[in-house]
C-alpha cells in the first residue's frame, strides 16, 4: 500500500492554497444541521466574528440510524449557505453522500465538501461521489470510516485523488464502539496518527464534537488533537444548542466557541533552535534504549511462555487460566499505581500481551507460549 500512496504524498494541495490564512488553529465551525435560513445566517455573522474561522458547516442532508430521525433540510440549505458566503466571506462546506449532492452543491456555490463516516466506508457511494467530481476544482475532505480501520479511510482518499483532485483533507471523528468508552466516538488516535505517516502531505482535521459526544469533552479533545499536531478543526456551532433538532449535547454556542479558541494552544512551531535539536535528540537516544530493552524483555517472557505451553500441553492442562490471568492483571494495575503510570494504557498493554501468549499456545508445538 506504501508504493501505491506515494504519488498522493508528493501531489497534494496544502489548505493554504484552498483556505484563508488564519492564526493557528484553523476552524470550520456551524450547527450540525441547517435548520432554518435564520438559525444559520445568525449563526454564521457570530463565528465569522473569530479570526480562527476560516470555513462555515451546515449539513443540509443527514444520513440518520433511524428513519424517523431528522435527516435535513434538503436543497433549500444550499441557499442559505450561498447567503452565509455573500454576506460574512466565509467559505461554506456540507456533506455530501451521493452523485446529485455534489450536482446541486456545485449548482449552488458551496465551496468545500465532506463525506461522512457511513460513506466512507462505502466504497460504491465513495466511487460514485468520486465520478461526479471529476474535472471539478473543489476541495474534498474525508471523514474517517465508522469502524477503526485504516484500510477503507485510505481507500475513499484514493478515490477522490484518482478522480482528479489535489484539495484532499482527511476529518479524524473518531470510531464507533459498542460498549461505553467516555466518549460518543472513541479516538484510537493511533489510526490518525498511522495516517499522518503513511500520507504526510495530507491535511488532517480533528472534528472534537463528534468524538466527544459532550460539550463538556470538545475542548480536551481539540487540545489533545493540537498537542499532537493537528492543527485544523472542525467544531458543531449553534445558537441554542438544547434546542439543536440534531446532536443537541455536542454543540456549542458562538459565545463559547470564541472562549474556546481563547484558551486553546496550537503548537505550530518546528524544532529551529540547534540546542533544543540536541536536547531532544540525546532525549529520543535514551527512549530508544528503553525501547530496546522493552523489545528484550518481551522476547524473553515467550520464551518462558512457549516453555509453560509446552508443559501444559504434555499434562492436557487448559491454555486459558482465568484466575490466574485475573490475579496476574491485578497485581501489574497495582504496581502502575504506584508508578504513577495510567491504569487503562497499562492494563490495554498487558491484555495484548495475554492474548500473544495464548494465541502461542494454542498454536502448533513449533509455534507456541504463555503463562
Amino acid at each position: 500500500m506504501t508504493d501505491q500512496i506515494e504519488p498522493i504524498n508528493s501531489t497534494l494541495l496544502p489548505p493554504s492554497t484552498w483556505l484563508k490564512a488564519t492564526p493557528l488553529p484553523w476552524v470550520i465551525a456551524g450547527p450540525c444541521s441547517a435548520e432554518t435560513e435564520r438559525q444559520v445566517l445568525d449563526t454564521a455573522r457570530l463565528v465569522a466574528k473569530s479570526e480562527h474561522v476560516v470555513a462555515y458547516r451546515a449539513g443540509v442532508w443527514k444520513p440518520r440510524t433511524r428513519p424517523d430521525s431528522f435527516e435535513g433540510v434538503g436543497e433549500e440549505g444550499l441557499r442559505w449557505l450561498s447567503q452565509v458566503k455573500a454576506e460574512t466571506g466565509l467559505a461554506t462546506t456540507t456533506e455530501v453522500a451521493n452523485a446529485r449532492h455534489v450536482e446541486l452543491c456545485l449548482q449552488n456555490g458551496v465551496d468545500i465538501l465532506w463525506i461522512g463516516a457511513r460513506t466512507t466506508i462505502n466504497s460504491f457511494a465513495v466511487q460514485e461521489i468520486a465520478e461526479a467530481l471529476k474535472g471539478v476544482d473543489i476541495p474534498v475532505m474525508v471523514k474517517n470510516p465508522v469502524n477503526a480501520h485504516l484500510a477503507p479511510w485510505i481507500g475513499a482518499i484514493e478515490r477522490i485523488y484518482d478522480a482528479g483532485t489535489r484539495k484532499i483533507a482527511a476529518i479524524h471523528r473518531g470510531f464507533s464502539v459498542y460498549l461505553e468508552s467516555g466518549f460518543r466516538n472513541r479516538p484510537q488516535w493511533q489510526i490518525p496518527i498511522e495516517l499522518q505517516r503513511r500520507l504526510p502531505n495530507l491535511p488532517m482535521i480533528c472534528d472534537p464534537s463528534h468524538i466527544s459526544g459532550k460539550r463538556e469533552l470538545v475542548e480536551p479533545v481539540a487540545q489533545m488533537a493540537l498537542d499532537i499536531g493537528i492543527s485544523g478543526l472542525m467544531i458543531e456551532t449553534h445558537l441554542d444548542p438544547s434546542r439543536a433538532w440534531s446532536d443537541a449535547e455536542q454543540q456549542v454556542t458562538p459565545a463559547e466557541l470564541m472562549e474556546m479558541l481563547a484558551r486553546l494552544h496550537a503548537r505550530g512551531k518546528s524544532i529551529g533552535d540547534k540546542d533544543l535539536q540536541k536536547q531532544i535528540s540525546q532525549l529520543r537516544g535514551c527512549i530508544e534504549q528503553v525501547d530496546d530493552r522493552i523489545l528484550q524483555d518481551l522476547s524473553e517472557r515467550m520464551r518462558w511462555v512457549e516453555q509453560i505451553g509446552r508443559i501444559k500441553r504434555e499434562n492436557d492442562i487448559p491454555v486459558l487460566q482465568i484466575d490466574r490471568w485475573e490475579n496476574l492483571l491485578e497485581d501489574h494495575l497495582r504496581k502502575c499505581r504506584q508508578l504513577g503510570l495510567d491504569e487503562s494504557f497499562v492494563k490495554s498493554i498487558f491484555e495484548l500481551i495475554h492474548l500473544q501468549a495464548v494465541k502461542q499456545q494454542v498454536s502448533k508445538p513449533s509455534e507456541n507460549g504463555e503463562d
